[in-house]
């Protein structure tokens, strides 16, 4: 006789105390990368941050899916301390604590953040994350229930958009662009994946929405949040009551944020509350059409070795010898800033008539003088060529932070040591669902077509699961300059691995049946 399926849900609060200043609780690793004025802001919480965990059992082998409010998990050491609140060792300590404690295969284990971004420490301490961990792992276990799944999924195009502007010159932008640079945006996957989990008299016991996009600036006063998982699981738990526990896991994000939060919208973003609410109500809406039936459990996981850069030095020094061409090509001119921004405001608002009234220009235009129209010719060349000036320093600027974020992935690569940097990657079947869960912030394009070569209808990438590897962009990225293609450890290589080990995860769980 087939065994039922059981699952369990429970989950403790890991927020950090508040009230300790920020600076004194930064590494000196990490103190470079915060920027100064949160050093001597005292921590505030506007929400509290949770660890939850769906223990699923089929009989012969338990499933620990666990969520955290976290950046990423076990990120020390590839984020050069940057992301201090997750320890290195605490994937291997949780799994050894499950396996010996509860029975659950390591392998069975996975462990997704959020990447919630606030400034600052916002977890409590290495030792009361694992022991709360393991003890909602725990509180799962003590609930279980035979359980009936379903699977569903909906569209909403209101919530992301693709952060990488396409310029027109071919490259991907790093930074603000001239807005007449800007050609086209990146893709954005704007599929919401719905698991369903209800006990066998129909009443809710979980459920699980994949979602795409990155949580920045979450809190209009830099205090500890959730962001918008937050507000999401937070509406679904209490509208479908009954102790309903919802579980937030990140997709495909690594070039996708929250429509209402873009860099340069400096007046009236929508709140990140209202992403929240918005989502909520999708999730929703997907979670009432599904019918929960009887369901199976699978896991399948490999370890690779991704390759990592060795382009780092020959791009360096290209973004050098960029710097110094646009260096020699700074004119010196008689305007300063001061006197520059009252010529540009004068020929922007006024072109026609802009340094004089217009009965001047009127009256040497009659009298055949040429000095009020040759002045103006004048300084409009000063004024462009001041532009010019401005737009040479902002590639030197731009070409700096690339030179600064590339130094630091050669530091992480040599602590790292060897070629290649190893890499787990797991595929999980529940139901009619399956979950790839890598440990890289997984690009639009790269989980696009994980879905696109996947033989199963449901399929979702998470990101950022069992570790940290920063950005996985597409080989094709790599020369064309974005931010990801920029911040990222990983040879252009791991892109093709990548497909090879999915492929075969995908061949194993058919297999399984």
């Amino acid at each position: 006789m087939k065994h039922r399926l059981l699952a369990g849900v429970g989950k403790a609060d890991i927020t950090v105390e508040p009230g300790a200043i920020i600076g004194d609780l930064l590494t000196e690793k990490a103190k470079p990368h915060i920027p100064r004025e949160f050093w001597d802001k005292k921590i505030e919480i506007d929400d509290p941050l949770f660890v939850k965990a769906l223990v699923l059992d089929d009989g012969s082998s338990k499933l620990a899916l666990i969520t955290m409010d976290v950046t990423a998990v076990g990120c020390r050491t590839t984020s050069q301390n940057i992301l201090d609140d997750s320890a290195d060792d605490f994937l291997p300590n949780l799994r050894g604590c499950l396996s010996k404690e509860l029975g659950i295969r390591p392998a069975h284990v996975s462990v997704c953040a959020s990447h919630t971004h606030e400034p600052g420490p916002t977890l409590c301490s290495d030792q009361e994350q694992l022991r709360r961990t393991v003890q909602a792992v725990k509180q799962a276990l003590q609930n279980m229930t035979s359980v009936a799944i379903g699977v569903g999924s909906i569209q909403d195009k209101r919530l992301t958009v693709n952060r990488t502007c396409r310029q027109k010159n071919g490259l991907h932008s790093c930074g603000r662009l001239p807005e007449q640079e800007v050609e086209s945006l990146g893709p954005v996957d704007t599929e919401i994946g719905v698991i369903r989990i209800d006990r066998l008299d129909g009443r809710p016991l979980a459920v699980v929405y994949n979602f795409a996009s990155h949580i920045l600036y979450s809190s209009p006063n830099d205090n500890v949040t959730a962001g918008f998982p937050g507000v999401t699981s937070d509406f679904l738990e209490k509208n479908l009551g009954g102790g309903t526990m919802a579980f937030f896991i990140q997709g495909a994000f690594g070039d996708v944020m929250e429509v209402c939060l873009p860099y340069n919208e400096k007046v009236n973003p929508r709140s990140p509350c209202e992403t929240g609410l918005m989502l909520a109500q999708s999730v929703l809406e997907a979670y009432r059409k599904i019918e929960p039936s009887p369901a199976s459990l699978q896991v399948v996981s490999t370890t690779v070795e991704f390759p990592l850069r060795n382009d780092i030095p020959k791009g360096i020094a290209a973004l050098r010898r960029q710097q110094a061409e646009l260096t020699a090509a700074l004119d010196l001119l008689s305007l300063n800033f001061e006197s520059f921004l009252p010529l540009y405001l004068q020929y922007a608002l006024h072109p026609e008539f802009p340094t004089h009234p217009a009965m001047r220009y009127l009256h040497a235009d009659q009298t055949g003088d040429p000095a009020v129209r040759s002045m103006d010719r004048r300084n409009r060349i000063d004024v462009e060529r001041y532009l010019g000036n401005v737009r040479h320093m902002e590639e030197i600027a731009r070409a700096e932070f690339k030179i600064r974020t590339l130094q630091k992935h050669q530091e992480i690569i040599d602590t790292l040591g060897g070629k290649t940097v190893s890499a787990e990657i797991q595929g999980i079947k529940i139901g009619g669902c399956v979950l790839i869960a890598a440990p890289m912030e997984v690009l639009t394009e790269v989980g696009l077509n994980v879905k696109k070569n996947s033989p199963f209808r449901h399929t979702y990438i998470v990101s950022i699961a069992n570790g940290y590897l920063h950005y996985s962009p597409p080989a094709s990225y790599y020369p064309l300059g974005s931010y990801e293609a920029t911040e990222c450890l990983l040879a252009p290589e791991w892109e093709a691995i990548f497909y090879r080990v999915v492929q075969d995860l995908f061949d194993q769980l058919q297999a399984k049946g």
